[in-house]
């Protein structure tokens, strides 16, 4: 009951968070964006048939009636159609979403787990050629370009300049054998980048740790170097762990996949959110900014909800 009152609470006042996102996304991409009034209409179109086309897109509303709009479609989840393609947006999304996360989830998943294990090796040998080695690679992994790695991967693996043991590009999985296939040069490239900020994040997370009082008494009554890491290091250490990782789920679904989907023709939610920013298709880019607001906002109270069960000494309020 403390959890689902908390949980209402929080929703509630993620309310202006999402109405101020909502509100600079309108202005700018929006009601200052790209006018498809001529787009439509072609070459030297009369001023009735500008007015005509003005009404049925709804430019002649004034501003507020506009937002108040998109608010409703926000509310309701009836984003109406994709301007380019015509399909309905909540179809599209439903279609799209599943393929993202799909694709996404396994370097996610990897990048944060294997940026741990890391991370904890460096910060047990901490100071040495192990801690020093691993940091280094992690640099040098984080000043690649994401677009570099994705190249270089698709060269190396899926090419016929390569080993060519993957697809090039492309989405066509009819089996666990298929998708693994498609999946494997994002998910190497993903983690290959994710793998050196994670890496010294979780790092320095873990080091400030360690030089807490109740670390340097654990180490005084002698207990083990396994169970000091994992009960007094690791298990305190993760809360700003969880922040990180909730708080990138959105943005590995929306912004992480884009440059993953448009370079390799993935059908997924980033390459519809790429061709609606080129061809300026409203209701695509309206219904993504908005739900990448209401992510954050689920993010937020996964997150406090996730404080607790690590830490009951957090209370919800």
């Amino acid at each position: 009951m403390e959890i689902l009152q908390y949980s209402i609470r929080k929703l509630f006042s993620g309310i202006p968070l999402i109405l101020g996102v909502t509100f600079i996304s309108f202005v700018l991409m929006v009601y200052f964006g790209p006018d498809k009034t001529y787009e439509l209409l072609g070459k030297n179109p009369t001023p009735e048939e500008i007015a005509e086309v003005r009404v049925q897109l709804g430019y002649d509303q004034p501003f507020v009636v506009r937002y108040a709009d998109y608010l409703r479609e926000l509310a309701t989840l009836d984003f109406g159609n994709s301007d380019s393609t015509g399909e309905r947006v909540d179809a599209l999304l439903a279609r799209t979403i599943p393929v993202s996360l799909a694709l996404t989830a396994p370097g996610f998943v990897l990048g944060n787990v294997l940026g741990i294990l890391l991370a904890l090796f460096a910060a047990y040998y901490r100071s040495t050629w192990v801690d020093k080695t691993i940091m280094a690679s992690a640099v040098i992994g984080m000043s690649i370009s994401f677009l570099i790695v994705i190249i270089g991967f698709q060269i190396i693996f899926a090419s016929s300049y390569g080993l060519g043991w993957f697809p090039v590009r492309g989405w066509s999985v009819n089996s666990i054998g298929d998708y693994f296939s498609y999946v494997a040069v994002p998910t190497m490239a993903t983690v290959f980048v994710a793998l050196g900020y994670n890496t010294r994040f979780y790092r320095s997370v873990l080091v400030e740790e360690m030089t807490r009082d109740h670390v340097r008494t654990a180490k005084a009554f002698g207990v083990p170097p396994t169970k000091l890491f994992y009960k007094n290091i690791l298990k305190n250490s993760l809360i700003p762990i969880i922040t990180r990782i909730v708080f990138s789920i959105p943005l590995v679904i929306i912004s992480g996949s884009l440059l993953i989907e448009s370079y390799f023709g993935i059908p997924g939610v980033g390459k519809i959110t790429y061709d609606a920013i080129v061809s300026g298709d409203q209701p695509v880019l309206k219904a993504v900014v908005g739900l990448t607001a209401i992510l954050f906002v689920l993010a937020q109270l996964l997150t406090d909800i996730m404080y607790r069960a690590v830490d009951p000494r957090i209370t919800l309020k």
